[in-house]
């Protein structure tokens, strides 16, 4: 992440996600036929997913000096066309949740076993298409859906209890660890869930903190 340059990188919501995508990617992401899908929501931050697409040898590392260039595969939101590895595009936020409903619904409906992991930030929440996401997926116990989301303490209007009680109330199996935490975002991510979606609240601070509510 240090050699990307540019003015528009938004460092703050990249690094935010930095852990969650490293655990995922190298230790829970399946590969294969029957692979897990993976959708960056938050994708006004892509430098994370970037370096860690690079460190798992699925783009060139030296793409990354070129980051948001002319003609640069590496655009300041990932583009699916361009960029290996890369399911949906994404930078508007509020999308990724409800595109990874619709694509669990597929994968069911045509016997699939693949997974479908989005990674979302809790201000997403202040979006109406997540509020719609978040209840179909429920009522349809959708256990194919897993959703990472970053608390960085920005959501505008919150939750009482906690923006993962906007899931639970659902009916999603939900859990709420350290962002920071490898092992606890590792078993959070493995934790059964069956015949229900899956939340998992990797709480980073407020931005400009390492405070993590307990």
């Amino acid at each position: 992440m240090a050699i990307v340059r540019g003015d528009a990188k938004h460092a703050a919501a990249a690094e935010s996600t930095t852990d969650a995508l490293w655990v995922l990617y190298d230790r829970v992401l399946h590969a294969g036929n029957e692979r897990d899908r993976f959708y960056l929501s938050k994708g006004h931050g892509p430098m994370a997913y970037y370096a860690i697409l690079a460190v798992k040898g699925l783009i060139d590392p030296a793409e990354l000096y070129r980051f948001g260039a002319f003609h640069s595969m590496l655009g300041h939101h990932p583009d699916r066309i361009k960029v290996p590895g890369v399911d949906i595009s994404s930078g508007s936020l509020g999308h990724g949740l409800p595109l990874a409903v619709g694509s669990a619904v597929g994968l069911r409906a045509l016997g699939r076993a693949g997974r479908i992991w989005v990674l979302i930030g809790d201000g997403e929440l202040d979006e109406g298409s997540n509020a719609e996401a978040i209840a179909y997926a429920g009522r349809a116990r959708l256990e194919a859906l897993h959703v990472v989301l970053i608390d960085n303490h920005s959501a505008t209007q919150g939750w009482p209890g906690g923006v993962e009680e906007r899931f639970r109330v659902e009916g999603w199996s939900c859990a709420r660890v350290d962002g920071r935490d490898h092992q606890a975002l590792e078993a959070a991510y493995r934790e059964e869930h069956r015949g229900r979606p899956r939340v998992v609240v990797a709480d980073v601070g407020a931005a400009g903190s390492r405070e993590v509510r307990p």
